[in-house]
């Protein structure tokens, strides 16, 4: 057996498995303080708190942070492990002090198991399933709010931009006209909506992917992902880790190319004669390439498959 299902395996739990774990750990092996911006049920969290490191974990959603710590208590209780409610692109406002930085921060981008599972939440396009999708109380629009107010041209944009779809303009089209006849409200509204445009033959895959952008939409994922990187890059220690879980190919060049920049020690424009920038490099990326999961880890998570890990160090 291996070691990704040997951990995955023991940190799983019935809200959330936790995704590249034996990989986690290798990168963040001798971190003292761990940042876990995405908490979730706690899966990465458990496993860091069991190698004696101190865990500050954020979530953005209540029940998470709720299923997190009642797994957990006997860490809260000894004052190795804390919870904070909030957004990872918005630290100060989730109460975390200034000051503070982290031997290792970690950010697990995408939905839980669980958010997935439970219909209620609307992430999933189960038949009859409402369309909120929002990951936390912080969003503005829930899924049908946004699929029933926003502008052809804007929808467009956003089918185009975060699912890759080439008929995003005729599938906006479509969504604008039948929400005029009757508001959409559950995933069945928006299934018959893409069946309408890709054809009958169109299946999970073509849902998933369009149901990925609206919920990526209605969460502003990848404009918290932009602002949030900076911020977590100056979180840490001198020599600490900062390690991203991404699933979507959006998510990944932002991480991709913000820890090419920071390992640069020169970023001025290439015509300029003179450098002008910081003349430093900021660290060094741990992963010349994104580390995927192994087909035994798959085979036990399907959600596995379109997980990327990225990490880099920042310098000492």
């Amino acid at each position: 057996m291996s070691p990704a299902r040997t951990l995955s395996s023991a940190r799983g739990s019935a809200y959330h498995v936790p995704v590249l774990l034996a990989e986690i750990e290798a990168l963040l092996l001798g971190a003292r303080t761990v940042l876990d911006c995405t908490l979730g049920g706690g899966g990465h969290a458990s496993a860091f708190l069991d190698r004696g490191m101190r865990v500050t974990g954020i979530d953005r959603d209540p029940r998470a942070l709720a299923a997190a710590r009642e797994r957990l208590a006997d860490y809260e209780r000894a004052g190795q492990f804390r919870t904070l409610l909030g957004n990872y692109a918005d630290l100060s406002g989730a109460g975390l002090a200034y000051s503070e930085k982290f031997d290792a921060i970690l950010l697990d981008l995408g939905v839980s198991s669980h958010q997935f599972d439970d219909a209620s939440r609307g992430f999933t396009f189960r038949e009859g399933a409402p369309l909120d999708m929002r990951m936390g109380t912080d969003a503005d629009l829930d899924a049908a709010e946004l699929l029933n107010t926003i502008d052809e041209v804007d929808l467009s944009a956003l089918l185009r931009a975060y699912a890759d779809e080439p008929r995003a303009a005729r599938m906006a089209r479509e969504i604008v006209r039948r929400r005029e006849r009757r508001p959409f409200a559950t995933a069945d509204d928006l299934v018959d909506a893409i069946r309408a445009v890709l054809g009958p033959r169109s299946g999970a895959p073509d849902f998933a992917r369009i149901f990925q952008a609206v919920r990526i939409a209605v969460n502003d994922e990848l404009a918290g992902l932009e602002r949030a990187l900076p911020a977590l890059r100056d979180r840490l220690t001198p020599g600490g880790v900062l390690a991203i879980i991404s699933y979507h190919s959006g998510e990944d060049r932002l991480v991709k190319n913000a820890f090419r920049d920071w390992s640069a020690s020169c970023i001025c424009p290439p015509k300029h004669v003179v450098c002008t920038c910081r003349g430093v490099a900021l660290g060094e990326t741990l992963t010349r390439r994104p580390i995927s999961a192994t087909d035994e880890e798959i085979e036990l998570n399907v959600r596995a498959r379109s997980a990327r890990l990225r990490a880099w160090r920042s310098a000492r």
